[in-house]
């Protein structure tokens, strides 16, 4: 089914020109009607490559082309790689950790002839950390933050977005002519957009995203070294491509943190759903549902221990479970008629609530005020820094409910499904109303949420999730959490309890959504083990005390 061979003379072909990407990317800040015009289909993305192999995929109405990872392209690493000698890992927060050890472990299984050496400031605490997982100055895999980019052929810069914004331009400075800037995020992006600035003209500018927090991204590529490889899926993106190989060493470098398949993105697109899914159902929206429904079911008679079990153990324990192997309606296709019809209640009372917040978190993100939140918080860190989300009664209530856990006795509760697919199908139509991929809509709103980010929930709480992404992660899902709690609470319960007629129109829209064939076609891209969080790992997880 996949051919493994590279193509001989095939050239670096985009769906999307480098002067319409810039353009797109200028105007991404621009607070103008464009927020009350809204496309109705998803972009095209189609892109070739001289190293690996890429195939089409049918999502729903549109074919995208992607590559597919595995272990078994590792030979193909060296060649992807031609011409880097030294990458510099500058960093040490959720993701760095993941990718320098995946990198390093590839890489050296290929026989590839490429250091990877982590950039961290003398005086930084993660110093100790690196060195735990074998990176040291004794042998030139550790050193100093600007000493390591002056030296590295590709700079993979994983320091916080808000880090980033301040820094730019002394890293920017000390690259060495030739060498490439790898980034997985598009924030920087974003932020230099909307300062009227850009990346230099003389390097190459990639980037490569993991769909998934850190921590996840090292553990599934070491439970799946003996199943031809295992990790989280990756979007990639080539925004400025002076050598020509941009793309091979994009997608080399995806392959290498052990992607199950990557899709091509723009650096703009990238942010936009990056940012917004974060602060949707993958964190800010999944906390407020739970806090929500957690108070109505014991305002309806159960017990604390019995409201966490109905709203957020149904969630983590089964619901994201089914969607992650069979897709989103089977949730509602697996119901009894009974519960069929109080889930039909949950979803058509939830969805436009959940849309309305929805809608506008991306036009906040698209304007560029969700950045600047970013970045302006970073500067105020010193003063009030990060505190703990998990000190309510819900999830004080969820440890001693954790600790009694049958996973044979978790409900799958159809009114928590409801508001929980609504939202997740409200997160997804905003997206597809935008005109982003597939590919992207799907990872962005489902596959990060099922099989990368829920389990960490499912294990220890809202915090050990939130805590393990990143920092614009944490402060978006901090913000909005409320905003999810307020509205659904007010509009969207209250509906329910008033007698409103369910919408049946809204029924008919989900259950004929043509994102499910997308959804089930990822599904059969998902990684080939299920993420053991409690397992012996390289990777430490954040916990906030």
């Amino acid at each position: 089914l996949f051919d493994r061979h590279p193509t001989s003379t095939s050239t670096m072909k985009f769906s999307l020109a480098l002067g319409a990407m810039m353009a797109a990317s200028a105007a991404a800040f621009v607070p103008s009607s464009q927020f009350a015009v809204r496309q109705s289909t998803a972009m095209q993305m189609s892109f070739s490559s001289d190293v690996f192999t890429p195939q089409e995929v049918k999502f729903a109405d549109t074919t995208e082309t992607i590559v597919k990872g595995g272990r078994d392209l590792f030979p193909l690493l060296p060649t992807a790689f031609e011409g880097i000698k030294k990458i510099g890992v500058i960093g040490w927060g959720s993701q760095a950790p993941a990718q320098a050890q995946n990198l390093r472990d590839s890489l050296n299984e290929a026989g590839a002839d490429v250091k990877v050496t982590i950039g961290l400031r003398p005086s930084s605490p993660s110093y100790k950390e690196a060195q735990d997982v074998g990176f040291s100055e004794k042998d030139g895999t550790l050193g100093e933050f600007y000493d390591v980019i002056k030296d590295s052929d590709l700079v993979v810069l994983l320091i916080s977005d808000a880090a980033q914004a301040k820094l730019y331009k002394e890293i920017f400075a000390a690259m060495k002519p030739g060498a490439t800037l790898g980034l997985s995020h598009g924030f920087l992006l974003g932020y230099l957009d909307s300062i009227g600035e850009s990346f230099p003209e003389d390097m190459d500018v990639i980037a490569v995203c993991p769909k998934g927090m850190g921590p996840s991204v090292r553990r599934l590529y070491e439970q799946g070294k003996e199943v031809n490889g295992a990790g989280i899926n990756s979007s990639f993106a080539v925004h400025q491509d002076k050598s020509g190989k941009a793309t091979d060493l994009a997608l080399g470098w995806g392959v290498a943190l052990g992607s199950p398949f990557m899709f091509e993105t723009t650096l703009t697109s990238e942010y936009k759903s990056d940012i917004y899914g974060e602060r949707g159902i993958l964190l800010g929206a999944v906390h407020g549902i739970v806090e929500s429904l957690s108070r109505r079911y014991q305002r309806q008679g159960m017990s604390p221990e019995e409201a966490f079990k109905q709203s957020c153990e149904s969630i983590t324990g089964n619901i994201v479970k089914t969607i992650s192997k069979v897709g989103i309606k089977a949730v509602y296709e697996g119901l009894n008629d009974d519960d069929k019809k109080i889930f039909e209640e949950a979803y058509s009372a939830s969805y436009m609530p959940a849309k309305e917040i929805l809608q506008e978190i991306y036009d906040e993100v698209a304007s560029g005020n969700e950045i600047r939140t970013v970045i302006m918080h970073g500067d105020r860190l010193d003063k009030y820094p990060v505190g703990k989300i998990d000190g309510t009664d819900t999830w004080q209530v969820g440890e001693r409910v954790r600790a009694a856990r049958n996973d044979d006795d978790i409900p799958l509760n159809p009114f928590t499904a409801g508001v929980y697919v609504a939202t997740m199908m409200a997160q997804i139509d905003v997206l597809r109303e935008a005109g982003h991929p597939y590919s992207e809509i799907v990872n962005e709103s489902v596959i990060e949420a099922v099989d990368s980010l829920c389990p960490y929930m499912h294990y220890r709480g809202i915090a050990f999730m939130v805590d393990n992404c990143s920092f614009t992660a944490k402060t978006g899902s901090r913000k909005w959490a409320p905003r999810f709690d307020y509205i659904l609470d007010q509009l969207a319960y209250t509906a329910v309890d008033n007698g409103k007629p369910v919408d049946q129109d809204r029924i008919k829209d989900f259950l004929e959504n043509p994102v499910h064939e997308a959804v089930t076609e990822c599904c059969k891209l998902r990684p080939t083990v299920d993420i053991s969080v409690d397992s012996a790992s390289s990777t430490k997880e954040i916990v906030i005390q």
